[in-house]
Order: structure tokens, then sequence, then C-alpha cells
């Protein structure tokens, strides 16, 4: 059976599909995944230990003599999707208060919005971009989290920034740089990993979660979900390509939202008690924004990455 050469038909597919599975198994049979030892710990709750090492991976793919491109992709892809987040929030609340409109609070909206999928990004870098792109992660990941989110809500001193989930957050990248330039035999070895890594990534962040929770988000997590995909995804496309001079799909790959960023709103409210009235229902369309998101953009990450293509070949 060609179930392997089949997943990657799909744009982002070895990464997307098995993310479905979980989903489906965690909605309808999860006693399956929580029958403890190592079954449990592999496919429901190994989300840090799988993707954290699927980053050291991508470290080792990255020379030293090019680390300031993907500091720089990750820099100026991490901004617009936290300046864009914001000004969507912010604007949300000037108009219509903290209780946002027809359902949809800006405490989500900003949730959402400016917290990104790591493991998706990464996916889909290694898929459509290159190594650099995969590097990008060591800025990507500082908004899969709670602190910035904080920042933009303006807490002003409620909230303790982490300063150690910075560091955490590289630290894995970091280590597999080192590994790599220091031995190539190093480097092929966790070069050779990324590729096996990724089902397994996206099937333990599909079951922590569930069709429930985009039925109990209602449509404010879809809505919330196209929002982030058209907002940080497609608008975010055309300002980095123009950027980059050049269409580049990665741009689109980071109109994700976070896994992480499902207990946000939670941890915002226990800094700021203020919002603590829409803690429940921005919880939940942050989660169905979640699943929406890992849907649809490696479908139109794929689709930016095949245009893009298309262009070069007729030029």
């Amino acid at each position: 059976m060609k179930i392997c050469a089949t997943m990657k038909k799909f744009p982002g597919g070895m990464m997307v599909i098995p993310l479905l599975i979980g989903c489906l198994v965690n909605t309808f049979i999860p006693q399956v995944l929580e029958i403890g030892g190592f079954t449990t710990g592999l496919f429901k709750t190994g989300t840090s230990t799988l993707v954290g090492l699927f980053i050291l991976c991508s470290g080792a793919t990255i020379n030293f003599k090019q680390a300031a491109l993907p500091l720089y992709k990750g820099a100026v892809l991490t901004i617009l999707k936290y300046a864009i987040g914001v000004l969507l929030g912010l604007g949300l609340n000037r108009l219509f208060g903290p209780m946002g409109i027809l359902g949809l609070t800006p405490l989500a909206v900003i949730t959402a919005v400016t917290n990104s999928n790591g493991a998706i990004y990464t996916a889909l870098a290694k898929e459509f971009g290159d190594n650099t792109d995969v590097g990008a992660i060591a800025i990507l990941s500082l908004n899969d989290g709670p602190f910035l989110t904080m920042i933009a809500l303006g807490t002003t001193g409620l909230a303790e920034i982490p300063i150690l989930s910075l560091v955490a957050a590289i630290v894995p990248l970091i280590i597999g740089m080192i590994l790599g330039n220091l031995d190539e035999d190093f480097k092929m070895l966790l070069s050779n990993g990324l590729a096996m890594l990724l089902p397994f990534n996206g099937f333990v962040l599909g079951a922590n979660t569930s069709l429930f929770t985009i039925a109990k988000a209602g449509a404010g997590g879809i809505v919330l979900g196209l929002i982030t995909v058209l907002f940080t995804g497609v608008l975010t496309y055309y300002l980095y390509s123009l950027i980059r001079r050049k269409p580049d799909p990665m741009g689109m790959a980071i109109g994700t939202t976070g896994g992480n960023a499902v207990a946000v709103p939670a941890s915002v409210a226990m800094a700021d008690p203020s919002l603590e009235p829409v803690v429940g229902v921005a919880t939940a369309q942050v989660a169905g924004a979640v699943v929406i998101t890992a849907i649809l953009t490696p479908i139109l990450t794929g689709f930016f990455a095949r245009r893009a293509a298309k262009r070069q070949q007729k030029n």
C-alpha cells in the first residue's frame, strides 16, 4: 500500500492527515489514548517533546554562516503576525468594548491571531521552503504562549513576562545548530529525523483537541479561524512577498493558531481579572480556530507555493 505516497499528495499531508486522525480518535474513542505508558506518552501527552525534537533536528540543517537569514525571516514574520493581531484586537475593543460583537471578543482575537503553530509552520517550511525558512522558527516560537498576548492587552505590570520561556524555545534549535556544524554525520542523522517526526507531531496535536470543541465554539470559532487565515495567512503572504521581493509561501504558513493558545485566555485573566467573564467563550473560540487554521493553512500554503513555482517556470 502506498500510504505515505498518498499522504504526500496533499499539501502538508504528512502533518495534517495524522492531525485529523488524532482529532477523530480523541473525539470518539479518547480512552484509547489514555491507557498510560508509552502509548499515552507518544500519542497524547508528548507534544512538547516531539516538537522540541523536531526543532532540534531542524537546527542541525542550518549552517552558522547562514544563521543571519533565518533570524531575519523569523523576525519579519513574527512582527507581521503580531502587529496584525494587535491591530485587529484593539480595533475591535475600541469599537465594541471587551465583550466584542457577535460573541467574538478582543481577547479571543488577539490570542488566536498573534499565536502561531510552530509545528505546522516548520512542517510547511520543510516541504515548501528551505533550511533558512525552517530556522526562522527560532524567532517565531516566541509568539507561542501568553506573554506577547499579555503585552498586547496592556496588563501594565500585572503580567510577569517569563524570560526563561524565550530561552527554552530557542535552546533546542541552538543545540541542533552546534551539533550539525561540528559534525557532518550528526547533521545527516538529525536531518533524516525530520521527515519521520512529521506524522507523529501531527497526530499528537490532533489528539489534544476534538470535533466537540469546534461545535462548542460555534460560529465564533469558525469565524476566528477564518480571520486568522485571511489576515495572518493570505495578507501576510502578500506583505512578506513584497518585503522579500518575490513570492514566498512562508508568509502564508504562519496563518495558524498554535495549540498552546487555548490556555492563553485563562492565563491572561489571571493577570487581569476584569477579563474573567469572557474567558470561557474565548477559550472555546480559540480552540476552534486551532483546528480550522490547521486544516486551511497547509492547503493554501501549498496553493501559493505551486503558483509561485509555475510563475518561475514561465520566467
